[in-house]
């Protein structure tokens, strides 16, 4: 892997932990705003990006999550899943705006793993915790659209990692 893309990866996994930081209490458990969550949007750019956003989901849920290592393994999991869905549709999607919708609703669907999780941790109703965590999901990736496809057109996310 290239220094560069070692770099970006590793900028992106820190500002992930940081944002993650300052949203702390609407973060976790069954109503989430965790705005770090926009930089998901990053993969449809450039797929290397998953390194990052992982690292820094992952590292976000070790020092900051109430429910441990539930939380290292299945939000790790569901960021893995989503964004590796959203690598591959890219295949098949090229307007970016598509790919960014395509990739909200995906990231939308798949919380609920997180609502899984946290029925076992702390016995919460499965469906309305699925709903109350992919709607806050929604709402976060569905305002880092315009955000991030307008940072896009100063920074050039797709040429950052080449």
């Amino acid at each position: 892997m290239k220094i560069r893309i070692l770099a970006v990866n590793g900028i992106l996994a820190a500002l992930y932990i940081a944002v993650s930081f300052f949203v702390q209490p609407f973060g976790f458990t069954n109503i989430q705003f965790r705005i770090s969550e926009m930089f998901n949007h990053l993969v449809v750019f450039n797929k290397k990006y998953i390194f990052g956003i992982v690292i820094g989901v992952f590292l976000t849920n070790l020092f900051f999550s109430p429910l441990g290592v539930y939380d290292l393994v299945f939000g790790v999991a569901q960021s893995v899943i989503a964004l590796l869905i959203t690598i591959t549709s890219a295949k098949f999607i090229r307007n970016i705006l598509l790919r960014m919708f395509v990739n909200t609703v995906v990231f939308t669907f798949t919380m609920f793993i997180i609502a899984y999780e946290l029925k076992l941790v702390l016995g919460l109703p499965f469906l309305f915790t699925w709903y109350t965590v992919a709607a806050g999901e929604f709402v976060v990736m569905a305002a880092g659209i315009p955000i991030v496809y307008y940072l896009n057109e100063r920074i050039r996310f797709d040429r950052l990692m080449s």
